[in-house]
């Protein structure tokens, strides 16, 4: 009996396309879906010693891929801190906004109210107008002269 000769461009293909479907999140063979060598062995449907035998590079840049997936670069890193600190600022602004909405509701409020005084005082002013005035003092009317 003889050997059967490995094929191992497609134990290659095998290998890159189980690290796709782990990466990706979807696995065919994988029982828990985790970014493992292991799980990487389970899903490409290989023996562990052909894969870290001839293919270790493939596991490597897997386990690399992997890795990166969780990793966040210092630029990412700094938006996200600069994001935290824009949305603490927008809730600090939206508070100062509405405690200026309720000032200002409050000053329409007393406006209001102080716009009527004047109306109030004009109406009383006026019924105070309507009492009846009693003639006033009569100037003295020249007396007719007698001739003489």
């Amino acid at each position: 009996m003889t050997r059967r000769r490995r094929d191992r461009d497609a134990e290659r293909a095998a290998i890159r396309a189980a690290a796709t479907r782990l990466l990706a999140g979807t696995p065919l063979r994988s029982t828990t879906g985790r970014l493992t060598g292991t799980e990487l062995i389970a899903e490409s449907g290989l023996r562990r010693d052909i894969i870290y035998g001839d293919h270790k590079d493939l596991v490597e840049e897997f386990q690399a891929q992997a890795k990166a997936q969780f990793f966040t670069p210092a630029a990412i890193q700094k938006i996200a801190e600069q994001n935290a600190a824009l949305k603490e600022d927008l809730a600090d602004t939206k508070a100062e906004l509405a405690a200026e909405r309720e000032r200002n509701a409050a000053l329409v409020r007393i406006t209001a109210e102080l716009s009527l005084e004047p109306e109030q005082a004009r109406a009383e002013l006026e019924s105070a107008q309507q009492v009846a005035r009693l003639p006033g003092a009569r100037s003295p009317r020249p007396s007719p002269r007698r001739h003489r």
